[in-house]
């Protein structure tokens, strides 16, 4: 009998102690992985909602930028840390389209993360040197590269990352030759584009603006439906006559894959409140970024049409895996 009273009591005890260990998250600061360089719009999307998360969770968000490998050195460290909720992450586009450009991947998108929440989405734009070319001066772009004998330089993310598909798509749509040029992230590419290092680079307008701003570049055109408020003038790829680049940049959280459901769920609610409130909205939509949280259910969905969608455009434009 005093056995038994003991032994429920111990229960009763570690129960309590666990729900105090559970009610007491986060207690200590939390780090957000952005696997591409400062300076781009991933970087600045994670900054915002790191800010606005911190404030709400009593507790420092880092973001800690672990560029390299078009991003997978960092999404690898995303997988391999400890599912505690205290680390998570935030994958784009080319994580969908890694795998079907790389033969080997150190982690799987589908398999060793969980969703937390859609972030957003944003179409890109093609940028050129401001002092060549005015924004959407697409036509006179074409023009000087279809009678150029020297390839067009264009400037991309890494191997699998949107920009270097846009790059591939390109070439296919326009029939100009395109010399493909890695960098580690839209920052030091729009800088080199800005000093005439190279010609071109697909990249947000988040990633554009400063340089945008101050005419060190210029936009040419955007290859989402519509045409940007922020920039009337800039054509859409399909008005010039680019059908095939109609897509948009999207983003999203996700948590190493064995991360206990309550902090999923708290991360998740905590992302979308941040995503929600008028501080982040005014940081982010000004650069083109159309704000959407979701559940972790309809992202789970999401992330596997794209894995699909993207291997089959990456197949059609026979680009060869690594």
């Amino acid at each position: 009998m005093k056995t038994r009273l003991l032994t429920t009591l111990l229960l009763a005890c570690a129960s309590l102690m666990a729900a105090g260990a559970h009610a007491a998250y986060p207690d200590k600061p939390l780090r957000l992985i952005v696997p591409w360089a400062p300076g781009g719009s991933t970087d600045a999307i994670a900054r915002a909602i790191a800010q606005r998360m911190g404030e709400t969770m009593g507790q420092t968000v880092v973001v800690d930028n672990r560029s390299g490998a078009s991003g997978r050195i960092g999404t690898e460290a995303a997988a391999k840390a400890a599912p505690d909720g205290y680390t998570f992450a935030i994958v784009e586009l080319p994580h969908a389209i890694a795998p079907a450009v790389f033969n080997k991947m150190p982690y799987d998108l589908l398999r060793d993360f969980t969703p937390i929440s859609m972030v957003g989405t944003s179409p890109l734009l093609l940028f050129a040197s401001g002092a060549q070319y005015k924004n959407g001066d697409i036509k006179g772009f074409l023009k000087t590269y279809r009678a150029s004998k020297v390839p067009l330089a264009l400037a991309h993310s890494g191997n699998g990352s949107i920009s270097h598909l846009s790059s591939e798509l390109f070439a296919t749509a326009t029939g100009i030759k395109v010399n493909a040029i890695p960098y580690r992230g839209s920052a030091p590419a729009l800088t080199d584009v800005a000093a005439g290092q190279v010609d071109a680079h697909f990249a947000t307008l988040a990633s554009g603006s400063s340089l945008l701003g101050a005419n060190k570049i210029s936009a040419l055109m955007v290859t989402g439906n519509t045409r940007l408020a922020a920039l009337p003038e800039v054509p859409t790829a399909r008005e010039a006559g680019m059908e095939s680049m109609q897509f948009n940049q999207w983003w999203a959280l996700v948590a190493p894959a064995t991360t206990p459901i309550e902090v999923v769920e708290r991360l998740r609610s905590e992302a979308v409140a941040a995503l929600a409130h008028p501080s982040t909205r005014e940081r982010l939509t000004t650069l083109g970024i159309d704000l959407k949280g979701s559940s972790r259910d309809e992202l789970r969905a999401f992330m596997r049409s794209e894995v699909d969608r993207w291997g089959a455009v990456v197949r059609k434009a026979g680009i060869k895996p690594e």
